[in-house]
Order: C-alpha cells, then sequence, then structure tokens
C-alpha cells in the first residue's frame, strides 16, 4: 500500500472588488444571488486595468442595465470568508454611488430584477434602520452602513473575517 502524501491547504482565492453604496434618503441599495439567502452591496471584480469607479460603472450597467455615477471612497474592506466551498481573500474598494438621474434606479422604486451571467439577481431599496435584522455580507455593514459617509472625506478601514466553521470528526464510523 502506498503512503498517502501529507495533505497542503489550499491558499485562498485573492479578488480585488469594486461595490456600490448608492442611497436615497433613509435607503440603500443592496442584492442578492438567485438561491443565496444573504445581501450584499451591488459590485463587483475589478479587471486588470479597471479602476475601481470604472468597475462600478460597468457592474451596474452589467447587471442591472444601470447609469450610476461613482463619487469618493467610503471605505476599504479586507473580509475573509468562504462561498461555494472556496476560501477567499476579498479587497473590496466600497464606492458612494447615485443613479444617473433617469436611470432605472432614479425613476422607479424596486425591486429590480438583474442578472449575472446565467444567475438572476435580485436589487432592492432597504431602510438603513432595518439593516441590521438583514442577513447582511460582510456581516459588520449592517451596523457600518448606518454611519458611513457622515464625515465627508473620512474613508473608514475594515477587517472582517467570518467565522470558523465547527471542525468536523475525520474518523469512519467504527
Amino acid at each position: 500500500m502506498k503512503p498517502m502524501a501529507p495533505s497542503t491547504p489550499i491558499a485562498p482565492r485573492v479578488r480585488l472588488r469594486a461595490a456600490a453604496v448608492i442611497t436615497r434618503p433613509g435607503q440603500v441599495l443592496l442584492h442578492r444571488a438567485e438561491g443565496d439567502m444573504f445581501w450584499a452591496l451591488p459590485g463587483g471584480g475589478i479587471e486588470p486595468g479597471e479602476s475601481a469607479a470604472q468597475a462600478l460603472v460597468r457592474e451596474m450597467h452589467e447587471e442591472l442595465g444601470a447609469a450610476v455615477e461613482p463619487g469618493a471612497l467610503a471605505c476599504v474592506v479586507e473580509n475573509f470568508y468562504a462561498y461555494g466551498g472556496v476560501d477567499y481573500h476579498e479587497m473590496g474598494l466600497y464606492l458612494h454611488a447615485q443613479p444617473q438621474p433617469g436611470s432605472l434606479l432614479d425613476q422607479t422604486p424596486g425591486p429590480y430584477v438583474g442578472a449575472e451571467g446565467h444567475r438572476g439577481l435580485e436589487f432592492a431599496w432597504f431602510a438603513r434602520a432595518s439593516l441590521a435584522e438583514l442577513d447582511l455580507r460582510p456581516a459588520f455593514l449592517g451596523e457600518a452602513l448606518a454611519t458611513l459617509g457622515d464625515v465627508p472625506g473620512h474613508v473608514q478601514h475594515f477587517v472582517h473575517r467570518d467565522p470558523a466553521p465547527a471542525p468536523t470528526d475525520q474518523k469512519a464510523p467504527a
């Protein structure tokens, strides 16, 4: 019998993401993917050679067909999480953004239907006061979005680690 080689832990995937903090009086825009139970700020991956602002404009157009005007940097987020059985180390640049006049987000109250590839997306406005009641990812956002941007020019930095899953017993049943 051949001895088993020791397993090497798989390094987390590093991801650079731009997220939109789109607000209107007392509300913030969130989205979730079909099949997910949690909500998040809309956005997506930053492509090589692309600025965070350009990525945000592109992602909102691709996913929702909505035109937005990116604004100032709200916060930088180092997010460590697992999704779909893969560990991620995500660097997020969260930018304030506003719907362009006459755009979908400016003209209708929502909710809105979008898509990312073949996967459906749901976008909706939520009262800032009710964010603590939502399953929001990263989890600190429920509290942070209540005051994010209250001090003009102040950029916050967050480091968030999802709790590690409970260890499983690897022994075979006797």
